[in-house]
């Protein structure tokens, strides 16, 4: 378990680190996303966090970067800079928007944290989606596609069931409290050790 100290930037990682991507998106679920990261370092994950664009004005960047010890990133790094973070072992994208979901599939690679995502897909890396949209969102036709096209690909959508089912539009805050992060880190950790 790790200790509430962040890591030192830019410490050296083990061969054996597990690393956790965890990507934020514009929807009401970000403003709590330290909750994932606090549960994931729990379990001796290194967390560093990706927000898109949008997702920057939802998040508080200040206490992630404290709690990670990493920058929380949300734009392209300048070529021949450095990264400041280490290479994900895994990605958790949490709550995930209608957005994210359908440029994903489509293999749009716009942000930063849709550039990791369609790579993610290439290099193998378990990646587990915990959605957060609305009903009518959900039926537009696009979105199963979508969907379809993600899981195909080996992507672990967590929709339905035990995992995140669609509210009416404007029920989204009552949603919150029983937002499943903890499934999404159950289902990343079995993803992980498949495959490490």
């Amino acid at each position: 378990m790790l200790s509430d100290d962040p890591p030192a930037e830019n410490q050296p990682l083990s061969t054996d680190a597990r690393v956790l991507y965890v990507v934020t998106c514009a929807t009401p679920a970000a403003q709590r996303v330290g909750t994932l990261v606090e549960l994931a370092q729990g379990e001796g994950w290194t967390v560093c966090v990706i927000a898109t664009p949008k997702a920057t004005r939802f998040i508080d960047r200040p206490v992630l970067e404290a709690r990670t010890g990493y920058p929380v990133r949300d734009d392209y790094k300048q070529p021949g800079t450095p990264d400041v973070h280490p290479p994900p072992t895994a990605i958790v994208v949490g709550g995930a928007s209608f957005n994210t979901i359908n440029k994903w599939a489509a293999g749009i690679a716009d942000t930063l944290a849709l550039g990791l995502l369609t790579e993610g897909i290439g290099l193998g890396l378990p990646l587990v989606v915990l959605p957060f949209l609305n009903s009518a969102q959900a039926a537009h036709p696009a979105f199963a596609r979508s969907v379809g096209e993600l899981r195909a690909a080996g992507v672990q959508i967590l929709l339905g069931g035990e995992g995140f089912t669609p509210a009416e539009p404007g029920q989204g805050d009552e949603q919150l409290a029983d937002y499943p992060w903890e499934l999404a880190l159950r289902v990343v950790s079995k993803q992980r050790h498949r495959s490490g």
